[in-house]
Parts: C-alpha cells; sequence; structure tokens
C-alpha cells in the first residue's frame, strides 16, 4: 500500500447480541440493589459484511453510534513526518454515516448519571465492611495490581464482579521484622481526590465499546477477613514463582486496623487478562488486536483519549461467541471469526478530555491526565518490556519525535519540549502514545503466540507494512501512524476489516 500522504507532525453495541455477551451483569454491591441502568447499543463488529450500500447507510444513519476516524489535531509545522492512508475507501462517507446517533445517547447517559448520583449520594455515605462486600459463601480472588491498586474478583450466586481498592489515607499496623527484611514495599495511601481523575475517565469510557463495564464506588473500612488474607498470600506466591525478584508493593491485609479505609471502585467482569490467556489461533491474534486499536479510536474520537499503560496486564479477554470460517478464502477479511472480545481497563495513568464540558473558546474542556512526572522511576526501570513505552512516550513529548532516550536521559522533571520551549505537560493531547502501546501490542501478540508456526509467518508476511509503520524503532525515512484510528484506517484500506463491520443496524443480530 503505498498511497499516503504526509504532514509535518504525528497526529496528535455491538449491539452485539446481548449486553451480557460482554459482561456478566450484576447487583451494584453484594449488599446494595443496583439501580436499573437504561439501555445502552453499540456497533456490531459483523465478520460477514465487507461493503454498505449508499441507501444502507442513508437509511440506518440515524440509528447508530459513532466513531469518528477522520478526526486529527490541528496540523503543525515541525520536522516530524508522519504517515497517514489515503482514504481511497469511503471511510468518511462510512464515518458521516455512524456519527449522528453519539451525541443524543451521550445526552441520555450524562442524564441518568447525574440522577444516579444525586441519589447515591458521595462514596462516603456508603461506607461498608470487607464482610459486607465478601460474605460468607462468596469467594474473593486477588488477579492483579494496577495503578495504586489491587484488583479482585468477587463471585457470588448472581455473577462476578471486578473490584479496584485503594487504600485511602489511614492508618496501618507497621511492618514486622519479617516484612522489613523481605524489602516489602509499601504502596502509600492516597486520597479520594487523587482517584477523582480515573473515576471521571471511567465514567466517560463506560458505554464505549472495548472498554470496562464501570458501576459503583464505595467505601470499605475494618479489619480484613481470612479469604482476604488468603488470596493476598496465594497472588503473591505466584508472582513470585514467575519473578522471583518480583517486590510485594502491598500491605499484607493481617496489617489493616478498624479504622483503615478504602476506596473501592466496581466494575464488570471483562473476562481473563491477556498475560494469562493462551493464543492458540491465528484468529485471535488479528481480534485482539483490531479490537483493541478499534476501543482506542472510538476513544481518541470522544474523549481524545489515551490509555499510557496498555500492557498485557490491562488487556481482557473474553470469549462471546464460537469461533467461525471465514466464508470465502479468498476474502480479504480477517477481522471477527475468533469470536472473542477485548476489554481494556486500568485508567490510572491515562489522559481525556470531558465529552461534556463545553466547547467555548474562551474557556477550554475539562481534561483529565495524571502528570507522570511525579514519579520519574516509572521512566528509568528496565525490570518488565513496557518499560520501554513509558519512555518512548516521554521522549516523544520531549521531541515530538519518534526517539528512545534510555533511563539516564529520565531523572530531571519536566523537561524543556524541543518543539514548544515549554516544559512538556501530560495534560496535552498526544494520541502517538496510543500507538505505542499497540505497538507493544502487536509485538506481544506475535511473541506470545502458541498455535502454527505456518500461520504466525503468513500473518508477519501479511502485516509487515502495518508493523514497519507500527514499530517505532523503524529507519527514518518510514512514517509512523499519528493515532489508533489511522491504524483502524489503514485496516479498512487493506480490506482485512471491512466497513461494513464498523455497523450494524440496532435491533439486528
Amino acid at each position: 500500500m503505498s498511497r499516503m500522504t504526509t504532514i509535518r507532525r504525528y497526529g496528535k453495541n455491538t449491539r452485539k447480541q446481548r449486553a451480557e455477551e460482554l459482561f456478566a451483569q450484576l447487583p451494584g454491591t453484594p449488599v446494595k440493589a443496583k439501580m436499573e441502568s437504561p439501555p445502552k447499543t453499540a456497533l456490531t463488529l459483523r465478520p460477514d459484511v465487507d461493503v454498505i450500500e449508499e441507501d444502507y447507510v442513508s437509511e440506518i444513519s440515524k440509528q447508530l453510534e459513532a466513531i469518528r476516524l477522520d478526526k486529527m489535531a490541528p496540523v503543525e509545522e515541525t520536522n516530524t513526518e508522519v504517515w497517514i492512508p489515503n482514504r481511497s475507501v469511503s471511510s468518511d462517507r462510512l464515518a458521516e454515516a455512524m456519527r449522528n446517533n453519539v451525541s443524543r445517547q451521550r445526552s441520555e447517559d450524562v442524564d441518568q448519571r447525574s440522577l444516579r448520583d444525586e441519589d447515591e449520594g458521595s462514596c462516603d455515605d456508603d461506607i461498608l465492611s470487607w464482610d459486607d462486600v465478601c460474605p460468607v459463601g462468596d469467594t474473593i480472588e486477588k488477579i492483579a495490581e494496577a495503578s495504586y491498586a489491587e484488583v479482585y474478583r468477587l463471585t457470588n450466586e448472581h455473577g462476578t464482579s471486578i473490584v479496584k481498592v485503594v487504600r485511602l489515607e489511614s492508618p496501618i499496623k507497621p511492618q514486622t521484622k519479617a516484612q522489613e527484611r523481605s524489602g516489602l514495599v509499601d504502596e502509600e495511601p492516597h486520597s479520594e481526590e487523587d482517584m477523582r481523575g480515573e473515576l471521571s475517565i471511567s465514567e466517560w469510557l463506560a458505554d464505549i465499546p472495548g472498554f470496562v463495564v464501570y458501576k459503583e464506588r464505595y467505601v470499605v473500612k475494618g479489619k480484613a477477613p481470612k479469604a482476604l488474607l488468603e488470596t493476598h498470600q496465594a497472588f503473591h506466591r505466584r508472582m513470585k514463582r514467575k519473578d522471583p525478584d518480583r517486590l510485594q508493593f502491598y500491605p499484607s491485609p493481617s496489617r489493616y486496623l478498624d479504622e483503615t479505609r478504602f476506596l473501592v471502585v466496581e466494575l464488570g467482569d471483562a473476562g481473563t487478562a491477556l498475560e494469562d490467556f493462551e493464543l492458540t489461533s491465528i484468529s485471535q491474534v488479528w481480534d485482539v488486536f483490531f479490537h483493541t486499536a478499534l476501543a482506542l479510536a472510538r476513544a481518541e474520537d470522544l474523549i481524545e483519549f489515551e490509555h499510557r499503560d496498555l500492557h498485557e496486564g490491562n488487556l481482557c479477554i473474553r470469549q462471546v461467541r464460537p469461533p467461525t470460517i471465514k466464508p470465502s478464502p479468498s476474502s480479504p477479511i480477517q477481522f471477527g471469526f475468533s469470536g472473542l472480545d477485548i476489554t481494556i481497563l486500568d485508567y490510572g495513568l491515562s489522559r481525556a478530555t470531558d465529552p461534556d464540558a463545553p466547547r467555548e473558546e474562551s474557556e477550554p474542556p475539562e481534561v483529565v491526565a495524571y502528570d507522570l512526572e511525579k514519579d520519574l522511576t516509572l521512566f528509568q526501570s528496565t525490570h518488565a518490556p513496557q518499560c520501554r513505552v513509558y519512555r518512548l512516550m516521554r521522549s516523544f513529548l520531549v521531541h515530538e519525535d519518534r526517539v528512545d532516550l534510555p533511563p539516564k536521559h529520565h531523572v530531571t522533571p519536566y523537561p524543556v519540549s524541543k518543539a514548544t520551549g515549554e516544559p512538556i505537560s501530560w495534560m496535552g493531547y498526544y494520541p502517538y502514545t496510543n500507538v505505542l502501546w499497540l505497538a507493544y501490542l502487536y509485538g506481544y501478540l506475535v511473541s506470545h503466540f502458541k498455535g502454527d508456526k505456518k500461520e504466525l509467518a503468513r500473518f508477519k508476511k501479511e502485516t509487515a507494512e502495518l508493523w514497519l509503520h507500527l514499530d517505532p524503532g523503524a529507519p527514518r525515512d518510514v512514517l509512523s501512524f499519528p493515532s489508533a484510528g489511522d491504524v483502524v484506517r489503514f485496516a479498512v484500506e487493506a480490506g482485512w476489516v471491512g466497513e461494513g463491520q464498523l455497523v450494524d443496524v440496532l435491533g439486528g443480530g
């Protein structure tokens, strides 16, 4: 695909058959009845459709949710060149057809959230004990450690929920001598204000396919039950077997006191983390990659979203329907045959713009972004493969170019941007960071594939040009994708994802 246009800078439901195909629909908490949410619709990704007629677009345009793949940041003159696919396919026309229903749907969702918040009050009004969260007969399993939070799966007779637990500023028992000798590093407590941004982003993303269902939040206070201690210990032993040098960053639940407080965010169960999922067919590789790219593309368009921490632990996989076979071996379509769907988790380091804020020139919209300059160890670490992506992001902010600065260059906070002459700010919108994480995901999928090696070789050959424009280490004369939206546009132009797979009539199967 040689068609390309050069600019001078990096780019700035389903309607699945049922919502429960994506997430378990559960009560909001084990002890409180959850308010009924209005039914939500989304885009269906259909493997059997690869064209869309003009009359069809006209007929359904008022019934569709949207992803807008043609929105780019304002172009500024720099010395960096970026590749943008030629829109020879009718993606502009398609995107316009898909766009119409978004603002109305979002307005309805905002009204519902406002009513819910008024009814529920602040999270301080909802103070529970650990026995309330996980009563006898229910199970609790620690499954991950996210940005300043532990993640648990709760299961009871109604189904499953995921809870993200953040210790608030409150006392805990001091470390024992044994814990001190073991090098235990306590994660610092956080204020509710620290979590406000991530909670806002969670709500803004909740209606976009590919992102976790946000249910509610509440405060938990008090000593931990035996089940919580046991799953904490089991998780740490499991992680130590994988990585003997791994430190334990979160306090043992045995140290909780009556006054120890936690902010708990309850989410829909998104399935199995990619790091624990075995990829055995090449259709799974195609689908995981492009489901993720599609979700990021939608979020870029709707809330100028950057994840900034999308490693294999923050991407979950779920089998929502049986795999299918391509109806025609000669079809270029590669997307939508595995029966898998993905869910992107953990927005602790993310950046987004409030979709409902007034867009007046005199008053810029609210932006939520974690300031990564607060902890430069993130860029200095070489412990895990994703650490390089953190450095690539920061190097891009400094140079606005595809540069990989080593750890020794990340010791001084707020370096001056070579492009603006001002200290870097993580409040800015740099969708190229999503491309960096898609490049990381591509590499992970290829290196962890357990299926037929001949299939993998064909995949790598067919996607060689895609990888060339993803690869942050590509030769200097190779242009880069500016955003996840442009990765999706490339896939549509290549024929791997059909235009018709991006939309479906509401009420269709």
